[in-house]
């Protein structure tokens, strides 16, 4: 009896430690390929040539002064900045509602040899604070708020 609970014990044990080294496997080191980082402006003209054609996450900030957006055909175009680099970005299609100079975004997309970057999709950062309208107050109202980086009381 002692020998056949001994065996079951180094089974389980030997279970629980193939359970536990391909859970710290997929843990450690399967996160890594999972992560999606951004490069700065600064980063990618780093790059060179090499970053040319490759797909690419973007992150900077708007650079003040520089977003122009042509309604008819849905163009957008500014340039993302991190203080040090500038890159000029071209978009297609309608900017999220709240977008804005000054704030933080990431763009996916490809840089091109002709140092602009080709926009797939845009995503801005924005607010973390919710807070439901008052009574007989208007959402528009709030935007507005937010826009102006004020906060909503």
């Amino acid at each position: 009896m002692s020998s056949d609970t001994g065996r079951r014990t180094a089974v389980f044990v030997i279970a629980g430690v193939i359970v536990a080294g391909a859970f710290a496997y997929l843990m450690l080191g399967g996160i890594e390929d999972n992560l999606e980082y951004f490069k700065t402006p600064a980063e990618l003209t780093q790059l060179g040539p090499e970053a040319y054609g490759k797909t690419v996450r973007l992150g900077g900030q708007v650079a003040p002064g520089s977003v122009k957006w042509d309604a008819a055909s849905l163009d957008l175009r500014f340039r993302v900045t991190d203080g040090a680099q500038e890159i000029e970005v071209h978009s297609k299609g309608a900017p999220p509602q709240m977008f804005r100079d000054g704030m933080g975004v990431v763009v996916i997309g490809r840089y091109g040899a002709g140092k602009v970057f080709e926009s797939k999709e845009l995503m801005i950062r924005h607010s973390e604070e919710y807070r439901a309208p008052k009574p007989g107050e208007r959402p528009q109202e709030m935007y507005r708020s937010l826009i102006k980086g004020e906060k909503a009381s």
